[in-house]
């Protein structure tokens, strides 16, 4: 397998760990948005969100919380963002599931999502939609 993560559970590629469990690791991001930017992931491959199997689905989360409540700590930030980019049009560039945690500070200058107007009858067929 030819995936960058895969290779660092491995040991053959090194990375700056942060924190590890049997089925999770986490490791500083080698081109941070933020100081102590983390990237938290499964030691099994998972192409995407998508593809991650539900087995250790809540562990996941919990070692992902462990990890950002640390990272925020230890760097003195206010809070975090924690998001998977999930699939190509969405950002992701390394195809193995993973969370991004993002130490974020007041005033910072990183954008958030921008919502825009959306009239009550398109909201109502979007609705319709995700509904069916």
């Amino acid at each position: 397998m030819d995936c960058l993560f895969c290779k660092i559970v491995a040991g053959e590629i090194p990375c700056m760990k942060v924190d590890e469990s049997e089925h999770f690791l986490a490791f500083l991001d080698i081109a941070p948005v933020q100081q102590g930017h983390t990237l938290v992931i499964p030691k099994e491959h998972s192409e995407s969100f998508d593809d991650f199997s539900t087995e250790h689905a809540t562990e996941f989360l919990e070692f992902t919380q462990k990890v950002s409540k640390h990272v925020v700590k230890q760097v003195g930030a206010a809070g975090c963002n924690v998001g998977i980019n999930n699939g190509e049009a969405a950002g992701q560039i390394i195809f193995h599931t993973h969370f991004h945690v993002i130490p974020r500070r007041e005033r910072d200058g990183l954008e958030s999502w921008h919502g825009t107007a959306c009239s009550q009858g398109e909201l109502k067929k979007v609705h319709e939609k995700l509904r069916q």
